[in-house]
């Protein structure tokens, strides 16, 4: 249903460096105390100048969760995640700096908030270590360093996924470039006919999360495969009430890779109460 590319519109995150941020600390922030529930999102930036023997450099990233994604001058270089039962996780990505100031951006993404357990005021998410390693013998460690940090991102900020707010940042056409990370992608469509529940179906995505008609329906993060290599989820309710006729507005946030013009809207129905229930695409 959402096939063709002139259905859609995009508009992608600009990636702050340091100079851009106002919120500065001689250490990493732990992220759920900087973000104060007002975001999952929290870009920890820093700018240093290497040397001349710093030829084969890897970036060194430690994480207590969940999610980081790394970007060298606006280029986004990886992302990582932890796992259900441990949170934390490290990354080692070779990466390519330029001569003069490099501009170093990370991402740190919660998914959710933990809401239960023993000793909740202590719980610790985000970075925890940063180095560039240039040699076996020489290393630059950031942990103790000069970051600035910038709450939320700029969608977010703006709301562009309510009708208000579209105007508030400029759309354009959907290109081909390899580089789609932290994209926002809007759309409309009107309302299948008849009663029968209706689901968006995700799996062309890897992250994010959809709005209809202003209304979250949820975070979606399809590229996390369970223990037999399988999404746990690429089906997302949408209720009828949600819906008007026509000119509905779906507002897709892709933090990686995914590909919008694959996402279908189906109709779902149960075949009986002793088999599982089936979903049709709606025609094309």
């Amino acid at each position: 249903m959402f096939n063709e590319v002139d259905m859609w519109k995009e508009f992608k995150e600009d990636i702050p460096n340091f100079l851009d941020t106002s919120l500065r600390s001689n250490s990493l922030l732990e992220h759920m105390n900087t973000t104060q529930d007002k975001s999952d999102y929290l870009w920890y930036t820093f700018s240093f100048q290497p040397n001349s023997t710093c030829s084969e450099p890897v970036l060194h990233v430690e994480s207590l969760g969940h999610v980081v994604h790394a970007y060298i001058n606006t280029i986004f270089i990886e992302a990582g995640h932890g796992s259900h039962d441990t949170k934390g996780f490290s990354m080692d990505i070779p990466i390519t700096l330029i001569d003069g100031i490099n501009n170093v951006s990370i991402l740190s993404v919660m998914v959710g908030l933990p809401d239960s357990g023993a000793f909740l005021e202590s719980r610790y998410a985000g970075l925890t270590k940063v180095t560039i390693q240039c040699s076996e013998s020489y290393i630059y460690d950031f942990t103790n360093y000069t970051w600035g940090y910038q709450i939320g991102l700029e969608g977010e900020k703006l709301q562009v996924f309510k009708e208000q707010s579209l105007e508030e940042v400029e759309w354009s056409e959907i290109d081909d470039s390899t580089n789609k990370s932290l994209t926002w992608y809007k759309t409309t469509f009107d309302a299948p006919i008849g009663d029968e529940p209706i689901a968006l179906n995700m799996s062309s995505m890897q992250k994010g999360e959809v709005w209809v008609n202003e209304q979250s329906i949820g975070r979606y993060w399809v590229s996390f495969l369970t223990s037999k290599g399988n999404p746990s989820q690429t089906l997302y309710h949408v209720p009828r009430s949600f819906l008007n006729p026509t000119g509905n507005l779906l507002v897709v946030l892709e933090e990686l890779n995914g590909d919008p013009l694959q996402i279908s809207l189906n109709t779902i129905s149960l075949v009986n109460v002793n088999s599982p229930f089936s979903y049709h695409h709606l025609p094309q």
